[in-house]
């Protein structure tokens, strides 16, 4: 069943759903890494997993959701890896998302979805697609993805198969920023709607990096700096701009880094801290006042006495804590 991600608190599309379990990007940076060995590829949920919780059956995780919050299809496996050609997974489940209509962002480094066979019912889906892309310096750290040259060419394919393209920049790294406002003309040529960004993340100390909550980022002036240079560059060629960047999330056109905003069918959850740095009360749905809501929260402390603690709680228990506790805030930017 698709699940909820540990970035309850602060995502306004926190339920992802993956065909396949590890990934042959074999992306140096990549966060999976830590929590299991990726090199295995082997396929994950499937279609019933994904009828189960359109038609409305939620799991402990997703209880707090009782309507069609769009899906984040490819939250830590690439659903159109090479693995696809062999199990056919992704294609299956496309079948049934373009059938339902149900809402759905999908991330990915994989040429597959671009060819006709996908596209041919891409097109036929509720969907965003989200391709990640740096630049082609990550070629090197990115050894069994695409070419940075080759998702390049299957941009302007996705614009016309999908209602929105986004260009994902992430994770970012210091000093590219030149280099990827070069890059805004292409992505305006190729149909794509809007890019997103976000920064490097490392899970040890690291030069030049500062700690924000469980993570060494880089600092964040540094990051508003550069973030600046490359959302001029993207709006001088009418592209919209999303900070994935916690701390950064004003930046954008909107707090839903994934670039939904104003799209008919796609309504994200707000009940998370992006309505804390905007100034505004947390609004909260009867269904997140239950108790027995909270679960979701258990992604971020698996531990038996949080486990215990969390079945007599709500949704909006744990948010309200989470506002007031300061490592959340942190990661948001925010001090108490």
């Amino acid at each position: 069943m698709p699940n909820c991600g540990s970035q309850v608190f602060l995502c306004e599309l926190p339920i992802r759903f993956d065909t396949y379990k590890g990934c042959s990007h074999g992306c140096e940076y990549c966060f999976v890494k830590k929590k299991f060995d990726i090199r295995e590829v082997v396929p994950f949920e499937g279609v019933q997993a994904l009828k189960n919780f359109v038609e409305g059956k939620r799991t402990k995780e997703t209880n707090w959701c009782d309507w069609d919050i769009p899906l984040h299809w490819g939250g830590v496996s690439d659903p159109f890896q090479p693995a696809e050609r062999v199990h056919r997974r992704s294609l299956e489940c496309l079948e049934y998302l373009a059938e339902t209509q149900y809402p759905f962002v999908v991330s990915t480094k994989g040429k597959l979805i671009a060819e006709p066979e996908y596209t041919s019912i891409l097109s036929k889906c509720n969907a965003v697609v989200q391709v990640s892309m740096v630049c082609s310096k990550y070629d090197a750290i990115e050894p069994g993805a695409p070419t940075f040259e080759e998702r390049m060419s299957i941009l302007e394919v996705l614009a016309k198969n999908s209602r929105r393209l986004i260009v994902r920049i992430s994770p970012y790294s210091v000093g590219l920023h030149d280099e990827i406002c070069e890059l805004m003309p292409r992505y305006k040529n190729a149909g794509v709607f809007g890019i997103e960004i976000e920064g490097m993340k490392r899970s040890r100390k690291h030069p030049g990096f500062v700690k924000v909550g469980g993570d060494w980022c880089f600092p964040v002036d540094v990051l508003r700096r550069e973030f600046s240079h490359i959302k001029q560059s993207a709006k001088q060629e009418g592209l919209s701009f999303f900070a994935g960047e916690n701390r950064l999330r004003l930046m954008g056109d909107d707090t839903c880094c994934c670039g939904t905003y104003g799209l008919s069918g796609f309504s994200p959850n707000k009940a998370n801290l992006n309505r804390t740095i905007e100034g505004e009360a947390i609004l909260y749905t009867e269904k997140m006042k239950e108790k027995g809501t909270a679960r979701a929260f258990l992604t971020l402390n698996q531990k038996q006495d949080l486990a215990i603690q969390l079945k007599g709680m709500s949704y909006e228990e744990c948010m309200e804590i989470a506002s007031r506790s300061r490592p959340f805030l942190e990661a948001m930017g925010l001090r108490m």
